[in-house]
């Protein structure tokens, strides 16, 4: 199973599929603060992203992604890259994953219904989570039966975390499931939402 995205350009700078010199800046900002975001959670408060190992991921990334075959999707801020990444994967569901996704913390169940053309999803808001190293984030969840798409976005400024609600609904809507069908393998007919 595959994943595309209609997401709105004038707001979304994709990560996935920009190699080289495109959206270069873009990966960088991403992965420096998501680098800073996961050394403020362990504790290094203070500590920057790494520029040497930003540039390294930023390379790494867009091959592993490539590589993921549609599996994942990954966009930053176009405004400010490094105020917010977003990232929406599709992964099998199996018993494994059905039970980590029982066992999560009890703030993870004040989920909202979210309707989308994926089916009703499950919509999660942390504006302000219990450990205050960790940053705001928002987690929309589609069980397809056989698989659990999930977007996720990490937010780096508290205070501007919920002025972005709007355009992060709107690209949680704007993911799909790509068929590679062929003409005449499917007896099912796709109309696009309303």
């Amino acid at each position: 199973m595959r994943l595309t995205s209609s997401a709105d350009p004038a707001l979304w700078i994709p990560v996935t599929g920009s190699l080289g010199l495109r959206g270069r800046r873009h990966r960088k900002a991403a992965v420096r603060m998501l680098m800073a975001q996961a050394n403020s959670s362990l504790g290094r408060d203070g500590v920057p992203g790494s520029r040497v190992g930003a540039w390294l991921a930023s390379q790494a990334i867009p091959l592993a992604m490539r590589k993921a075959d549609g599996r994942v999707l990954a966009w930053t801020w176009k405004a400010e890259p490094e105020l917010v990444v977003a990232m929406a994967t599709v992964q099998e569901l199996t018993a494994q994953l059905r039970m980590a996704r029982a066992s999560m913390p009890m703030e993870y169940d004040d989920t909202e219904s979210f309707p989308t053309p994926l089916g009703v999803g499950e919509k999660l808001i942390l504006p302000m989570p219990p450990n205050p190293a960790s940053p705001p984030s928002a987690s929309y969840t589609w069980d397809t039966g056989t698989h659990l798409i999930t977007l996720n976005a990490v937010c780096s400024d508290r205070e501007r975390f919920g002025t972005l609600e709007g355009a992060l609904d709107d690209l949680a809507r704007s993911i799909r499931i790509s068929d590679d069908l062929t003409s005449g393998e499917s007896n099912v007919l796709r109309l696009p939402p309303a």
